[in-house]
């Protein structure tokens, strides 16, 4: 289906695209496509080849990973956002299945044109270089993150960080179901639950999918937020900078670019 002028404005906007040379951009759209998928298609399987690099425009998409009968999400996709990046520019094989959870307009870009604009336009392989290093220390703050604190640090610091998201009010409400909250912060779900009944002594209060601090400068004592590990405590000037490129350890574009 052709692209509307206001959808080519919002992945040109992209940080992956704004350094591109407008020739650059013109072929890469030229030999793109954009397709509507229905929630629940899969669209692509772990171990598959990748031969797109895939733009997510509308919807939402999950990126999830198997093994011996376990499956687990790794990253929740919200427009605009660019995913398998690392596959594209390696030519590898995927290295987790991605699908759509409600109805998407997702464009799907060559991976060989990729390929050939980065070696023919060194704004947009600076680019690229620029979103596959700022993701990588995204995945490190995820890693810290997850080897440094217990269940009910990193959910603390996880409302945090959504606080402060969602305007700093006491009450917020969780933008994932709590399966899928649980497999991004390296939990099951029955850790989740328990992490949830930890903080009811530090003012957390769940009702459904709102959740409301009531004390957040004793959350704060137990979460001990690290700008070194959340993002989200970057200052103003560097968030700006960084917002698209530099993932936060809860964003999906960190293993959405490094797959």
């Amino acid at each position: 289906m052709p692209m509307r002028s206001v959808d080519i404005e919002r992945v040109r906007a992209l940080p992956l695209f704004q350094c591109a040379a407008q020739r650059t951009f013109d072929n890469l759209i030229a030999g793109a496509f954009l397709q509507k998928f229905p929630a629940g298609t899969t669209l692509l399987m772990e171990g598959d080849p990748v031969d797109f690099l895939y733009v997510l425009i509308e919807g939402l998409a999950e990126l999830q990973g198997t093994w011996n009968d376990k499956e687990t999400t790794l990253a929740v996709l919200r427009p605009v956002s660019t995913f398998i990046l690392a596959a594209v520019v390696l030519d590898a094989d995927a290295l987790m299945t991605a699908r759509t959870i409600e109805r998407s307009d997702i464009l799907m870009i060559s991976g060989e044109s990729v390929r050939r604009a980065m070696k023919e336009d060194a704004g947009f392989a600076v680019a690229v270089a620029e979103e596959l290093s700022g993701c990588y220390r995204g995945l490190v703050r995820t890693v810290k993150n997850q080897k440094l604190r217990g269940a009910s640090e990193r959910l603390a610091n996880y409302l945090l960080a959504e606080q402060v998201s969602q305007g700093g009010g006491p009450t917020l409400i969780l933008p994932h179901e709590k399966r899928v909250l649980a497999s991004l912060l390296g939990m099951t779900p029955e850790n989740l639950s328990r992490a949830f009944a930890n903080l009811t002594d530090y003012g957390v209060t769940v009702n459904g999918p709102q959740v409301t601090l009531l004390r957040p400068i004793a959350l704060d004592r137990l979460a001990k937020p690290d700008r070194l590990i959340d993002s989200h405590l970057q200052p103003s000037a560097a968030r700006v900078g960084m917002a698209d490129r530099e993932c936060r350890a809860s964003a999906a574009g960190t293993i959405g670019a490094l797959n």
